[in-house]
């Protein structure tokens, strides 16, 4: 990282001298022609930057800050877009770099769900920002199209090549509809391979789609022919986006609690699904009878039998002889941990015991709850034993797509607040070098598409998400580690990119265009961008496992969104 940095100030410091050189005049014999070399002795005139193989121009082009680099022909625009597109990526990668440096140390709520989203998105509004910020209004609408393409490119991208690659990288065989970990043996099978998440994965792909009311709104105005009425839908868009936004950091600030809370809820279900088919083994009557209600009689033989000193109360010890033999380690559950459960479910005296009613309470709500989530079925079989299986069929399944964390190794980090420097640092040089290169990288597409006669959106449709998205590489590392748990937090990455960037990067746009006083004509756009996520959003929203053959579809939808802006843009003209 160092030398990239050493790299980036020697760049800006060469410029300067560049634009700063004079020079003497020196005849030739043999032209009338004047050469320049510099003395420092003689002021000349002279051109604010070096001609190089006539690579730069500064005709008719203004410079950056009055030193940075311009030019109007193709070749020269294109290293500018290079150069520009790099720093703007080293910007986002030391962002991603402290953010995460600063998660291990802190852990999630504040930092997690509020500030790190934030600056997750920092590059794009940057750009964006830059895009409508700087010039007349007349310029500012001419190169806004750029940021419009930047924040249809970055969530487009996203969805659908980021989204792809990792299925494809992270693939592993599919056995009972479900991945198994590390299992790769099936090779590019469309329907034998593929990857699986969990449940919270599937929140995420529905909040993304919520996350596309602002578009929805703004668009309003053009679908019922009101243009008159379009600046009030940019303003409660605008409004909407902030809300969303601070609605959506606070659930990212609640999400570890609420995950952990329904995790535990899980567990416990887990337990009564073993406990119950115990005592389905110690009883030779049925829990059930015939009409589905819990048999009392049989619970009270039961407890008749658990009750081993017959003191009609059943003790910490005895009630841990429910849970002998259950195999709790799937689920990591401590035995005691599991009593402890009991003994709170079923002591409603608070004595530290369980009397006959109380056990025979808490015994026929847990048969009432088992019947409830469990799926009745058909068949001779014992009602109990039907009821009891597909219970804990439901509750494995449940259990699997909550996701328990445990095989996570959460290491202490050394040094914590030398490392809580170095991250505060590279957040702080990140986010100076993105706003330092935002706008001469807008400038530099703008050049471009007017040299070469291409939309400025198609070029930031395709070019600037790749520099300003630095979680793709992490991402994909994450996907080739060919796991479910991998998986999960791999596309649950995806989708809050995709969330932030229709609620942050829309908000900034929106602001842009309400106090600029632009003119809104991005329909095409938007109309890509809802496509899309709905179509991803539902694909994710309602499965939690993907065959292979998905990612055919996805990767189909990226030449499909630029063929249909092109269509919708310059066939049908809506623009």
């Amino acid at each position: 990282m160092e030398k990239k940095l050493v790299c980036f100030f020697l760049a800006i410091f060469f410029v300067t001298l560049a634009r700063s050189s004079q020079g003497r005049p020196i005849a030739s014999n043999y032209s009338t022609t004047f050469n320049l070399v510099s003395d420092g002795v003689q002021t000349l005139q002279q051109p604010n930057l070096l001609h190089l193989n006539r690579l730069f121009s500064s005709d008719t082009c203004t410079e950056t800050y009055g030193f940075l680099p311009c030019t109007t022909t193709v070749l020269g625009n294109v290293f500018l877009i290079l150069v520009y597109s790099y720093f703007m990526f080293l910007g986002a990668k030391l962002l991603s770099n402290g953010s995460e440096i600063l998660l291990e140390i802190l852990g999630p709520g504040i930092i997690g769900g509020l500030f790190l989203p934030v600056l997750s998105s920092l590059p794009d509004a940057t750009i964006i920002l830059a895009s409508g910020l700087s010039g007349s209004t007349a310029t500012a609408q001419s190169q806004v199209s750029v940021g419009m393409g930047l924040l249809a490119g970055s969530t487009v991208m996203l969805l659908t090549i980021l989204w792809s690659t990792c299925l494809v990288v992270g693939k592993c065989d599919l056995e009972n509809s479900v991945a198994v970990d590390q299992k790769d043996t099936k090779g590019f099978s469309l329907t034998g391979s593929g990857v699986s998440t969990d449940i919270w994965t599937s929140y995420a792909a529905r909040i993304m789609i919520i996350s596309l009311i602002p578009f929805i709104l703004v668009q309003i105005p053009e679908v019922f022919q009101a243009t008159s009425q379009s600046r009030l839908a940019i303003m409660i868009s605008l409004i909407v986006s902030i809300c969303l936004l601070l609605a959506y950091s606070l659930y990212q600030i609640f999400q570890p609690w609420i995950q952990k809370r329904r995790l535990a809820y899980a567990k416990h279900k887990h337990v009564i699904s073993g406990i119950l088919r115990n005592l389905k083994m110690l009883t030779l009557g049925k829990l059930f009878k015939e009409d589905g209600k819990p048999n009392t009689d049989v619970i009270e033989r039961l407890f008749r039998t658990i009750d081993q000193n017959s003191d009609g109360k059943l003790s910490a010890a005895e009630l841990r002889a429910l849970v002998v033999g259950i195999q709790f380690e799937e689920i990591d559950l401590d035995i005691e941990v599991a009593v402890a459960q009991v003994m709170e479910d079923f002591d409603k005296s608070h004595d530290s015991q369980v009397d006959v009613d109380e056990f025979v309470t808490g015994i026929s709500r847990w048969l009432n709850r088992a019947r409830h989530f469990a799926k009745s079925g058909k068949g001779q079989d014992d009602l109990s034993i039907r009821l009891l299986s597909n219970f804990q069929q439901q509750t494995k399944k449940e259990q699997y797509l909550f996701g328990d964390q445990n095989d996570e190794v959460v290491e202490t980090i050394e040094n914590a607040k030398w490392h809580a420097y170095k991250a505060v640092f590279m957040l702080l040089l990140g986010t100076i070098i993105a706003a330092v290169t935002a706008d001469p990288l807008v400038d530099a597409v703008d050049n471009f598409s007017t040299a070469t006669s291409i939309p400025s959106f198609f070029v930031s449709f395709v070019i600037l998400p790749f520099a300003s998205s630095s979680e793709v590489v992490s991402t994909l590392i994450f996907a080739s580690k060919k796991k479910s748990r991998m998986a999960s937090l791999t596309y649950s990455e995806i989708y809050g990119s995709v969330t932030m960037s229709n609620i942050l990067s829309l908000a900034v746009f929106l602001g842009l265009v309400y106090f600029r006083d632009l003119t809104w004509d991005f329909s095409s756009e938007v109309l890509v961008i809802i496509i899309v996520c709905i179509v991803m959003g539902i694909i994710a929203s309602f499965r939690t496992t993907f065959p292979l053959w998905i990612s055919l579809v996805a990767y189909a939808l990226y030449p499909l969104s630029l063929l249909l802006v092109y269509i919708l843009n310059y066939v049908v003209g809506w623009s």
